[in-house]
């Protein structure tokens, strides 16, 4: 790749500053985008992370793990490289990795998003020569609705569930997805929402943040006997058909992802709704935001990388490349 950043067997690694970035496996110094698992791992010496993700990084690595806070715009020394971290907007603390060695500046973008999100920081444009992005939903046709459109679906179909006698439960990743439900639910609702174990273990991160987020109840935490008919919850797609939906009675069930924009995933699974909406850019956001850095090599990882990268030589005339990466895709999300 270059001097700058170059990829080991271990991931991402930089050189000058003898570090990586979203390591694979145990490091010494680990520079963390954010807390989701496939690019947060455990083992290593030293994590790095934006202050405001650091409380996701221990809830996911352990609360005993060395992790040192930065600030968002601050500088850091690391030998001959300087380090600062930038917002991403993907969830709570991730950021973006601007590494400047000798004046040539990398940006690792680890995931982002361009869309306005109450949970988390927003997305901050870093000028750089080299930009590492992802393309998860890298094709033309993932366009997200604007937020208040999903909210008007959403509701109209919490509201019929609810005049049903069905409990409403939504699926979606548990880290990020779930608390930008929750919080756009919460500026709608006053109601509770009921929520499986998984999230209610990442909510106290969030408040502790300053997040603002509606009324919560733990599922589990109610009696055997309660009827959920004409509740909202949020649970985690391992949940759905599992023994704890049981409690939970007749249900209409919907999925909240990017990949609802087409429709055969919703079928596929078998939920009765699908919900678009993605903690990852989209096909104009994303090129808006290769451009918008000025870069004039970019990297395209974590998904449809080939399309991209053929896309940004042919049709923006930027260098690019696919790069590879041990993990690929947003399966956790499907």
């Amino acid at each position: 790749m270059s001097d700058v950043v170059t990829l080991t067997p271990k991931g991402l690694y930089c050189p000058a500053g003898d570090f990586y970035i979203d390591p694979w496996k145990p490091v010494d110094q680990a520079v963390i985008t954010h807390a989701h698992a496939d690019h947060a791992r455990s083992g290593s010496n030293q994590y790095h992370a934006a202050a405001s993700g650091v409380g996701l990084l221990k809830k996911r690595l352990g609360h005993n793990t060395a992790v040192q806070a930065h600030d968002f715009g601050q500088s850091i020394q690391f030998g001959d490289a300087v380090v600062s971290f930038h917002p991403a907007g993907h969830v709570l603390g991730s950021a973006q990795i601007r590494i400047d060695v000798g004046g040539i500046i990398w940006v690792i973008s680890g995931d982002y998003k361009c869309d306005d999100d109450p949970s988390c920081e927003a997305f901050e444009s870093v000028p750089c020569n080299v930009f590492v992005t992802e393309a998860t939903f890298a094709l033309p046709i993932y366009r997200w609705d604007p937020i208040e459109r999903v909210l008007d679906q959403l509701m109209r179909w919490w509201r019929s569930n609810e005049a049903a006698g069905k409990t409403s439960v939504i699926f979606c990743y548990a880290l990020g997805k779930a608390q930008r439900l929750l919080a756009e639910i919460g500026k709608r609702s006053e109601r509770p929402i009921f929520v499986h174990g998984a999230v209610d273990a990442l909510i106290p991160a969030y408040r502790d943040a300053g997040i603002r987020l509606p009324e919560t109840i733990a599922v589990l935490d109610q009696p055997k006997d309660k009827s959920f008919a004409g509740e909202l919850v949020i649970a985690p797609p391992a949940a759905f058909g599992s023994p704890w939906m049981q409690r939970l009675g007749e249900c209409g069930t919907a999925f909240a992802s990017g990949w609802m924009r087409v429709r055969g995933h919703r079928r596929r699974r078998g939920f009765d709704e699908g919900f678009v909406l993605s903690d990852h850019v989209d096909w104009p956001g994303l090129l808006g935001a290769i451009d918008a850095t000025g870069a004039e090599k970019v990297y395209a990882t974590h998904g449809y990388s080939d399309t991209l990268a053929r896309y940004l030589r042919e049709a923006m005339g930027i260098e690019a490349e696919p790069l590879q990466t041990l993990f690929e895709g947003e399966g956790d999300d499907t």
